[in-house]
């Protein structure tokens, strides 16, 4: 009797030790991420490498693609505005140019040509002189395979001060075609239902400001990975 007893006593003692070490790793789990993702919030600048969302400030709409051609002008992958927060088609990396890399985690500098990379297609926000279908602005598309297209790709980020601080509206300026990124409210029927058309124009003014929205901002490495350039597309932090 004393010996099942002894049994019974260490088989309740197992079960009543496996949830509360279970806890115990879901807290230890727990707080090692939310420590890792209150460091990330420490940047207050946007940096190369970093993923993100950018929000259009006069019409509260995100940059976003998926993989719908337009069925006129250029036929490439569609851009447009969505006003949702949790769509994952709205994600964009921020690269360096193929002629200027940037060091993976530097502060993109005001002035500085960059490349925005959708994430989820591996395309490069692009521009060019076909017309927009709703306004016959400069359409903007998603171009190239695997992050690489060509000259079209790059923007020129318009800022304030010295850096593209997060919190700061800015404009994005097409390199080859001086006009900028902008929204102005036209909305697509079907098969993209309420979207909004996204373009290029000149003098874009209100309509053409954007924010840096959410995102995963890669801290500045001092380690010995500080070398490593953003041309190593595959490697990701999302």
């Amino acid at each position: 009797m004393e010996a099942a007893d002894g049994k019974r006593k260490r088989t309740m003692d197992s079960l009543n030790y496996a949830p509360i070490s279970r806890i115990l790793a879901f807290v230890f789990v727990f707080s090692s991420f939310f420590f890792r993702t209150s460091l990330g919030t420490e940047l207050t600048f946007v940096t190369c490498g970093s993923v993100l969302k950018l929000l259009n400030i006069k019409h509260n709409v995100r940059l976003h693609s998926h993989d719908v051609r337009y069925g006129s002008g250029s036929g490439q992958q569609s851009v447009t505005g969505v006003t949702s927060a949790e769509d994952s088609n709205s994600y964009w990396r921020v690269r360096g140019t193929r002629d200027a890399t940037c060091l993976r985690g530097s502060a993109i500098k005001c002035g500085q040509n960059i490349r925005l990379t959708h994430v989820n297609t591996g395309r490069n926000l692009h521009s060019h002189y076909f017309s927009s279908p709703l306004t016959s602005n400069q359409e903007v598309s998603a171009f190239g395979e695997e992050g690489e297209g060509d000259h079209l790709d790059e923007w020129t980020v318009e800022c304030g001060g010295t850096l593209w601080e997060r919190a700061a509206a800015i404009r994005f300026r097409h390199k080859a075609t001086e006009a900028s990124l902008a929204v102005t409210g036209e909305q697509y029927g079907r098969p993209i239902s309420g979207q909004y058309e996204v373009h290029a124009a000149v003098g874009a003014g209100q309509h053409g400001l954007w924010r840096a929205a959410e995102g995963v901002f890669v801290k500045p490495d001092d380690g010995p990975h500080a070398v490593q350039r953003d041309a190593g597309y595959a490697h990701t932090e999302f």
